[in-house]
């Protein structure tokens, strides 16, 4: 949680640092390759790399949706990103569920999208009459990056490959494609930023975002359960919206406060917390009664 959090902040930290989003992806695949790949040589493990499905997350998972992620940030603040990003999630996953797996809504999902389409329906009115503008740039970069992340994590769970492989198919594939058009093709700005802070988000989004979140949310989930594990995940990007407001100066306007609030509630489900809290305790009773 800590990780996901500090990856909110660290994103936003990119454009007060004038850090470009093509330099940030380019440095964060150069080093999870230069540590991954020696390691799959190593364990003679490279060979899952050959298949389409490591590929394609790559492409969808990996280069188009960090492109597109960190690109937000330099339009919008760390608030939007937990709304229209973090919040929208879970309710892109389900989308792209039903439409490549075919996979029904339950309850809890109908429940979930009914809330976070009202919230966004009232946030489209407030941040209106605040601005004039109801959505910005940035808030529709979100939004492509979370329905990205939503096919991302169905297709993820489709091919059902481990998570050791699909980080290291991510990360490797990322870098061999990407990392030459980078070099060839796209603009740097690599002599603007302080060089502490290249090394800083390199080593940050490189290390901790690309193998270690990975890996550590997998053991949460082995241990926790998905339901628990991603609750505890999603809540990481709203804390850290609201540490940005002394952290990083930045402001929440009634729209931002409303539309936290509410797709937190729409992405958490309390209502499936209290729900198990319930059927423990009945499980209790009974186990009290039989001793």
């Amino acid at each position: 949680m800590c990780i996901w959090g500090g990856f909110t902040l660290t994103a936003r930290l990119n454009a007060i640092w004038q850090i470009s989003a093509w330099d940030i992806v380019a440095l964060r695949f150069s080093l999870a390759f230069l540590i991954l790949m020696p390691i799959l040589i190593y364990r003679k493990e490279a060979s899952f790399l050959l298949k389409k499905e490591s590929f394609i997350l790559a492409m969808i998972g990996g280069v188009v949706y960090c492109l597109f992620a960190y690109s937000a940030f330099h339009y919008a603040p760390t608030a939007h990103a937990a709304i229209f990003l973090n919040g929208c999630i879970p309710l892109c996953t389900a989308v792209m569920a039903y439409f490549l797996m075919n996979q029904a809504f339950d309850k809890h999902t109908w429940i979930s999208l009914s809330i976070m389409i009202a919230v966004l329906c009232l946030m489209s009115v407030l941040m209106y009459q605040e601005t004039g503008v109801a959505f910005g740039a940035g808030d529709v970069l979100f939004f492509i990056s979370a329905i990205l992340w939503g096919i991302f994590t169905v297709l993820l769970r489709k091919y059902q490959l481990s998570a050791w492989q699909a980080m290291c198919g991510v990360a490797i594939w990322s870098a061999v494609v990407y990392v030459p058009i980078y070099l060839l093709f796209l603009p740097k700005n690599l002599t603007v930023p302080e060089p502490q802070h290249l090394l800083f988000q390199t080593l940050f989004h490189g290390v901790f975002v690309v193998i270690i979140a990975t890996l550590t949310y997998v053991e949460a989930i082995k241990r926790l359960g998905a339901f628990k594990a991603g609750s505890i995940t999603n809540l990481a990007p709203f804390i850290a919206a609201i540490l940005a407001v002394p952290l990083l100066n930045e402001t929440l306007s009634l729209a931002m406060v409303c539309g936290l609030i509410g797709m937190a509630i729409g992405a958490l489900q309390p209502w499936r917390w209290l729900q198990h809290q319930d059927s423990l305790a009945i499980k209790l009773e009974e186990q009290k009664k039989q001793s």
